[in-house]
């Protein structure tokens, strides 16, 4: 049976990391208030983020009879000296934060919550990343922030983006840093019964059908 997989997220670098792994998801944005959990913990947090993206893209979708659906729910947030930084509030927000990171370090937690719809079962979980940014001057912190990139990602920056080369390195998964774990999604599919590979697609060249290599 074919596997169906809808990304919860707005997410473009969540898609294209799918994408680069040889999966192509739909995307279904969920419309979550994010600003209405509160918590002290960075990973429940997040988990708890994931979870109810999950779970409201999954209340609008029908249960098929020719396909097995899964909906992934993503979410991130940077731990930093005892405080939990999702997007910043303004280039200002944004400015703060980084005056502050550079030359120290966060760690960058991902959750992820991935909901088998047809068969009612969910897996779930978080994986996290040290990150050890550079000790940037005040003329990158500002032409950073002045192209808005860090506005529109948790912790203010990216590794795939304008942000790599503010980012010294890293300790742990890539992926996670970037909003979605590829190991941690093969985990959870496990503990779904599938495998990476049955969500494997191929696009023919020269036109956009996709073909299924599970």
């Amino acid at each position: 049976m074919p596997v169906r997989l809808v990304l919860a997220s707005a997410s473009p670098a969540r898609r294209k990391t799918l994408q680069a792994a040889g999966i192509e998801p739909d995307v279904l944005v969920s419309g979550v208030d994010e600003s209405l959990v509160v918590t002290e913990r960075a990973e429940d947090l997040c988990l708890e983020l994931a979870r109810l993206k999950a779970q409201a893209v999954v209340a609008r979708l029908r249960p098929a009879d020719d396909q097995r659906t899964l909906v992934l729910g993503c979410d991130s947030v940077l731990a930093f000296e005892g405080q939990i930084l999702g997007k910043p509030a303004d280039p200002d927000d944004a400015t703060a934060r980084w005056e502050r990171m550079r030359g120290r370090s966060g760690v960058l937690h991902s959750g992820h919550c991935l909901v088998d719809v047809e068969a009612g079962r969910q897996a779930e979980a978080v994986a996290s990343t040290v990150v050890h940014f550079a000790d940037i001057s005040d003329h990158e912190i500002a032409t950073y922030v002045g192209t808005g990139e860090p506005l529109a990602v948790a912790g203010a920056f990216t590794i795939d983006g304008l942000g790599g080369p503010f980012v010294e390195r890293i300790e742990g998964d890539p992926s996670t840093v970037i909003g979605l774990s590829l190991p941690l999604l093969r985990r959870l599919l496990a503990e779904l019964d599938l495998r990476i590979t049955d969500l494997w697609t191929k696009v023919a060249p020269g036109n956009q059908s996709v073909e299924s290599l599970g």
